[in-house]
């Protein structure tokens, strides 16, 4: 193979190429833009003082369109500057940048004197016409190899990339070339986007690209799942079908029609395979998808903190000796919530509000000795009383007032009525000093109530 010719360009024409797609900064395995402010600040300081930047490195196709392999994220960065109206911060270091003025003396002729310009908080457009020049007649390298397709590109780009820049999801993301232009697809999508709750960082390191390789491992190849990201792109990209992806994105897109906001951290980094699958495996049930967003809500109002598996343990309680990716894991989580979910769906509406009623009774009558039929009587009380403290005493938003928490909020509002003792002041209190709740409702009401006593006594 002929080795790679170099080509320069003005930094100008470079980006032009680039933004009209003749130089592309797409290709399917590339990851994320992750460089963060102080970096571009550094990268237009390098220009415009005429410094070294190293080559760009290129992949070109037969049909001569050029992939950027290496030098994405510089590219970004230039043409935030340059096209996105990006300033310069203030914290910028060398931010003083001396170049040759122009000016036109009496006679008219043209001279230049030496001058220097503060660049920080200046966007391109705010630079002297001359640094502007600079900027545009920057002589940009770039190295191509030629003859390449979508695999040989990926290939570059681990072996651009074999740093510690490139996280274990960026890097495990190169493995699956043969679906990455469908996993970004699915990436992009409005579920992602407004039915989730990942963090702007965790998107950026390619979080949510590995919840989709989980998705599809969980759905089709339980039983070769892999719990390290690159060995199950490595598994995908040789076994997965497209029929597959298709399913998912189906699946998405019936999704986004009925998660609310309520439901939307339940789709974390952590366990969004799990619900998706979750999901995939309720379409076989042929009824209306409402009906998943029911569930969801009375597994996160109820079932969550209260509902234990046959080894007795919560679902929050199932990873707590082993890696959350760990497969017995996996397959503990998916376990309960089937059978939740199936005892969930063959039950009418009427029985489900009858059992969700009964398991707050039977929770809150074990915890204080009382009897079920005398709790459930009142329940209505019980639950209009707790929302009215809520309302008066715990901000919106607080962790407190997570579904997860009822319970055990219940059980400390029937506690007050059997002792005839007021929450009010305590709970106010008791939320400025605490910003969670224990998942284990059972402890967390004995912690609470302790704290009560402690309250009282301390008044006394």
């Amino acid at each position: 193979m002929a080795r790679p010719r170099k080509q320069t360009y003005t930094l100008e024409m470079y980006l032009k190429k680039n933004k009209k797609g003749d130089i592309d900064n797409n290709a399917d395995v590339q990851r994320n833009f992750v460089w963060n402010k102080e970096q571009i600040n550094e990268l237009v300081v390098t220009v415009l003082t005429d410094d070294y930047i190293p080559p760009i490195i290129l992949g070109e196709e037969e049909d001569s369109k050029l992939h950027i392999v290496d030098g994405g994220c510089r590219t970004a960065a230039l043409r935030k500057f340059r096209e996105m109206n990006y300033k310069i911060t203030s914290v910028v270091e060398n931010a003083l940048i001396p170049y040759k003025r122009k000016y036109v003396d009496e006679e008219g002729n043209i001279l230049y004197e030496d001058a220097v310009f503060d660049i920080r908080n200046k966007t391109f457009e705010k630079l002297p016409v001359e640094l502007q020049e600079k900027f545009d007649e920057y002589q940009i390298e770039t190295v191509i190899h030629e003859c390449c397709d979508s695999s040989r590109i990926s290939k570059y780009i681990k072996r651009y990339n074999n740093h510690v820049s490139m996280n274990p999801d960026q890097r495990a993301f190169t493995y699956i070339d043969r679906f990455a232009s469908r996993i970004r697809k699915l990436v992009e999508s409005r579920f992602f986007v407004e039915c989730s709750s990942y963090t702007e960082k965790e998107r950026t390191k390619g979080a949510v690209e590995r919840v989709v390789v989980e998705t599809i491992m969980c759905t089709n190849h339980f039983e070769h799942w892999k719990t390290q990201p690159k060995a199950a792109c490595k598994y995908l990209n040789e076994h997965a079908r497209e029929e597959e992806f298709d399913r998912l994105a189906d699946n998405l897109r019936r999704l986004e029609h009925i998660v609310k906001d309520g439901m939307k951290e339940i789709f974390n980094k952590k366990d969004s395979f799990i619900f998706l699958t979750l999901f995939d495996k309720f379409t076989d049930y042929k009824t209306d998808d409402i009906r998943f967003a029911e569930f969801l809500r009375e597994f996160q109002l109820q079932l969550r903190g209260v509902r234990k598996n046959e080894k007795g343990l919560l679902f929050d309680e199932i990873d707590r000796e082993l890696s959350t990716k760990d497969r017995q894991v996996v397959a503990d989580k998916l376990a309960m919530l089937e059978t939740l979910l199936a005892a969930f769906l063959h039950e009418g509406k009427g029985r489900e509000e009858e059992q969700q009623a009964d398991g707050l009774a039977d929770f809150i009558a074990e915890n204080l000795g009382m009897s079920r039929m005398d709790i459930q009587a009142d329940m209505d009380l019980y639950s209009e009383s707790l929302d009215a403290l809520l309302d008066d005493t715990v901000k919106i938003g607080s962790k407190i007032r997570s579904a997860g928490n009822r319970p055990s909020l219940l059980a400390m509002m029937v506690y007050s009525y059997k002792e005839d003792k007021d929450l009010d002041e305590w709970m106010a209190v008791y939320a400025g000093k605490h910003t969670g709740y224990l998942v284990d409702q059972r402890k967390n009401f004995q912690q609470m109530r302790a704290d009560f006593e402690r309250f009282l006594a301390g008044k006394g």
